[in-house]
């Protein structure tokens, strides 16, 4: 069981965002990348050891691409989640190297409790979902990021990607108050004025 304990924390020691030598490159690769699409970086990471960070509007291929891109000129280690069965041999040990925590949504403990449970075990942790959940448009976000953020008592960073003004980055940091209908709305306020890849599709 130790043992188990202790290649798990090594596993989860270093992901592709803080790992030396390798950390460096990348982000020399992701300026360069960054600057022939275009997109130029805006706003600072959060001064803040966790956050849940929310990505919107998602409605291309290419928001993943460019948003990676910046979470490594922002030095941003963000982790993300995926169903268990994807970190099985032989890609367990590059899905988490590249930020993956799985969760297994067989269990009894709900899937939100498995994610603060994350939180609770890390010093620093940053979780990064698109709360629409799909590139196609939907009616209403999922208000899973939500629920987390209370749940770990995390504050919700909001980041966005303008492909009309071709910049992106970290807005505010926002600390839900516990009413869900009022704070959505805020956030619904703050991503009103930033332009999707598709407009039409966003939700």
């Amino acid at each position: 069981m130790e043992l188990r304990a202790r290649r798990k924390r090594r596993q989860m020691k270093y992901t592709v965002f803080d790992t030396p030598v390798v950390r460096p490159v990348l982000r020399g690769i992701a300026l360069a990348f960054l600057k022939i699409m275009g997109f130029r970086v805006e706003g600072q990471t959060p001064d803040v050891p966790k956050y849940v960070a929310i990505v919107a509007p998602h409605t291309s291929n290419w928001d993943f691409v460019i948003l990676l891109a910046m979470a490594f000129v922002l030095r941003v280690n963000a982790r993300w989640f995926g169903k268990h069965t994807l970190f099985r041999w032989p890609f367990h040990g590059l899905f988490r190297w590249f930020g993956g925590v799985p969760i297994d949504r067989g269990k009894s403990v709900s899937v939100v409790s498995q994610y603060i449970q994350a939180f609770d075990a890390h010093e620093r942790f940053v979780l990064a979902l698109a709360p629409e959940g799909t590139r196609k448009k939907v009616v209403a976000w999922k208000k899973g990021f939500y629920h987390i953020a209370v749940g770990a008592n995390a504050p919700v960073a909001l980041v966005y990607l303008d492909y009309k003004r071709k910049a992106g980055g970290f807005g505010p940091l926002f600390s839900p108050t516990g009413d869900l209908d009022a704070d959505m709305q805020t956030i619904k306020e703050f991503y009103a004025a930033v332009t999707a890849k598709y407009p039409d599709q966003a939700g």
